[in-house]
């Protein structure tokens, strides 16, 4: 299996991103978080969507040329219009505003409308960590999930990320999907004909299944059952209904080429900390992980995330070769 650096396959996205119709700022803020999921070992998120990214692109099914619209509507509140374009830029675009508003208002909530693909979800909020903020995410996306005791399915798998700033070190960042497993990891184990673990999924007619293609057709089970369907619930009005986007049934594949714009929301509720625990903040929070720590065998979420960050930065991404051979032909134009 070949292996590239992460700035080697920075450059093979960008260009073929462009050569699919993208405009050269979207590009690269595409790119930055696709890489950035690669090189946290996040594979579901990173070079395997650049294909149905740039196809949508060529479709029209994504505006890789859209200017995301930021407005204020409120002393606290942002709207962002994604414009039908790709999520990434219109999420910078709030979230940057937010970062500045913030400091006057203590806490701003952003709504991020007509977008698309959020990506690795736990990117956006480490980035407001890192930052000195605590950030938290909600999104909703494609249906995958159907109500609790029901078989069609009405919500998509809709990520919630969390992350703070620590006194020393990388920042707590929280991203999980409210299935089992994200439906990309169900939908690459289908290309490659896999089989699943059983309980991720059930098939069309409500069966469990480990047939990854039967499972694309069915619904994934939300974690927790009965309870994470009722954060999924909770997920879905937060990012859709409050940010006016359609709701998981009313939204395209993000695989797919054909078919209108997904058209989902994403809505970031963004602290800043000092204005409410004041400057005590950070070292109350390494009270609590000291605690967490200090039982053997523990560890905090996203600590993988950082370890491969720094394994796959020294040693590089190992690649199939159909994959970048498609990557090189894109790149190519």
């Amino acid at each position: 299996m070949p292996t590239k650096t992460l700035e080697q396959l920075h450059d093979l996205v960008y260009k073929a991103l462009v050569n699919a119709g993208t405009s050269p700022g979207n590009a690269a803020i595409v790119t930055d978080a696709l890489i950035a999921a690669e090189g946290d070992g996040l594979r579901s998120h990173g070079l395997a969507r650049v294909a149905s990214y740039a196809d949508q692109v060529k479709s029209g099914k994504v505006d890789g040329r859209a200017k995301p619209e930021v407005s204020l509507t409120a002393k606290a509140a942002l709207r962002v219009n994604a414009n039908s374009g790709f999520a990434f830029p219109a999420i910078k675009a709030g979230l940057e505003r937010a970062t500045e508003l913030v400091r006057e208002t203590g806490v701003v909530c952003v709504a991020v409308g007509h977008s698309h693909h959020s990506g690795a979800f736990g990117y956006h909020v480490e980035g407001l960590a890192r930052a000195g903020l605590v950030g938290l995410g909600f999104s909703n996306s494609p249906a995958g999930i159907a109500p609790w005791g029901g078989k069609v399915p009405i919500f998509g798998t809709n990520p919630v990320a969390f992350g703070c700033p620590r006194k020393v070190g990388d920042p707590l960042v929280v991203d999980m999907s409210l299935a089992k497993v994200a439906r990309g990891k169900i939908k690459l184990a289908a290309d490659k004909g896999e089989q699943i673990p059983e309980g991720w999924a059930v098939d069309a007619d409500g069966n469990p299944t480990t047939d990854a293609k039967a499972a694309m057709k069915g619904s994934n089970t939300p974690m927790g059952d009965a309870k994470g369907y009722a954060l999924v619930l909770v997920t879905e009005i937060l990012s859709a209904i409050m940010t006016g986007s359609h709701f998981g049934a009313e939204a395209s594949s993000f695989f797919a080429a054909e078919g209108p714009p997904p058209h989902v929301g994403q809505l970031f509720v963004i602290f800043d900390p000092d204005a409410f625990a004041g400057p005590g903040f950070q070292d109350r929070l390494e009270v609590l992980f000291g605690a967490i720590l200090g039982q053997k065998g523990t560890r905090l979420p996203g600590q993988r995330r950082y370890e491969a960050r720094a394994r796959i930065k020294r040693d590089g991404v190992k690649l199939d070769d159909a994959l970048l051979a498609d990557l090189e032909a894109r790149a190519a134009g």
